[in-house]
């Protein structure tokens, strides 16, 4: 079972240390934000498994973190928090957190817990793939086994970077992806000339997919941020 990706928010240096000294040890990939902001950047950036987020942050309650990662994921949110009160727990948890832990927390029970989320993200993945081999939105359809789309029946010929865009977008239909995301998912890193090589792609991709170039059908540019492929009905 490969160990997902971790962001870590949080702001106290002691707990973050031992939070993050415990994931290195048992072999889990980590990102660390220190606030609210950084932490919806990350998020945003970098597309973690899970996410470790205290509550009590500097510039941001935790709860607006949620708020903010829910309208664009779904990924698993385990809350780290000194409030012990059950209305904390409720307000968390109705804004979308997965899990809530209590400090002073054991190292044991932090493990058990993201030992609960993998086989949960496992399982999900796995019915997820079985159910979704082929992906259809509207006109179109990726087959993701076949590795090949068709647009109103007729075979689309896709380079392999198209192809591999599509596939991304198809798989987050309905969410905004940001520069960064795309480039790291497609080239695995994300320079300025790879954003710039993004958009030529992008285009390229439009022309073979959308009915005309003024009016967008599957996919929409939000600018200076990325693109989001559209729920068609």
């Amino acid at each position: 079972m490969n160990k997902p990706l971790i962001l870590v928010v949080e702001d106290d240096a002691p707990v973050r240390n031992l939070i993050t000294t415990t994931l290195k040890t048992n072999d889990y990939r980590f990102l660390v934000a220190a606030n609210g902001e950084a932490a919806i950047l990350e998020a945003s950036s970098h597309n973690p498994d899970i996410v470790l987020l205290d509550l009590g942050l500097p510039d941001m309650d935790g709860v607006q973190v949620i708020q903010k990662i829910r309208t664009w994921s779904n990924l698993p949110i385990i809350v780290i928090s000194a409030r012990s009160e059950d209305n904390d727990k409720i307000e968390a948890l109705d804004a979308g957190a997965d899990d809530y832990l209590t400090k002073p927390f054991s190292v044991e029970e932090l493990l058990a817990r993201l030992r609960v989320t993998q086989r949960r993200l496992s399982y999900m993945t796995a019915e997820m793939l079985a159910a979704n081999s082929v992906f259809v939105n509207g006109k179109l359809r990726v087959d993701y086994a076949g590795g090949c789309a068709y647009l109103d029946g007729q075979e689309l010929h896709l380079t392999p970077i198209e192809y591999k865009l599509l596939c991304l977008l198809s798989k987050n239909v309905g969410k905004v992806l940001t520069h960064t995301f795309i480039t790291q998912n497609i080239w695995g890193r994300s320079w300025d000339n790879d954003v710039a090589s993004l958009r030529v792609f992008m285009a390229t991709l439009r022309k073979k997919l959308e009915p005309t170039e003024d009016s967008p059908e599957y996919i929409q540019t939000h600018i200076g941020v990325g693109y989001r492929m559209v729920r068609v009905d």
